[in-house]
């Protein structure tokens, strides 16, 4: 799913995860992005960031759905826009937990070319209580 308009990544993002497409998942990244998964995890490379989410799409979430929501879109720039938006991961009996869901927090860079917006860079937060370390899930 290309993305025309910054507001259409979360779709997009989401679209992309629940078909477990990584083919998909890759073309939402500029081929020099950047991104920082929920575990920390800085990985640079639109090849480096889809092999990084392909073991998991083929093992652990192989049965997972991503519910994503817009929260806010800011051009700072012509053809640059930051991107916030909420996921909540659900997980399926593929994961050792067991079904489970685990809300997140996504902020993502997106730059324009050639008239089609890309992930220049990203970051997963997962929502935590930091006096206790206990996930939070979102209402």
């Amino acid at each position: 799913m290309p993305i025309s308009r910054p507001e259409d990544l979360p779709a997009a993002f989401q679209a992309a995860w629940n078909a477990h497409d990584m083919a998909a998942f890759g073309a939402l990244f500029r081929d020099d992005a950047s991104f920082v998964n929920r575990f920390a995890t800085y990985t640079r490379g639109a090849a480096a960031i889809v092999e990084l989410h392909r073991g998991i799409h083929e093992t652990i979430y192989r049965d997972s759905t991503l519910a994503n929501e817009l929260i806010a879109v800011d051009e700072v720039a012509p053809g640059v826009a930051i991107v916030h938006f909420w996921s909540r991961l659900t997980t399926g009996p593929a994961h050792p937990a067991g079904p489970h869901a685990v809300d997140t927090l996504l902020l993502v860079v997106l730059a324009q070319r050639d008239a089609e917006w890309r992930i220049q860079a990203g970051e997963n937060v997962t929502l935590t209580n930091p006096r206790t370390g206990e996930t939070v899930l979102r209402p």
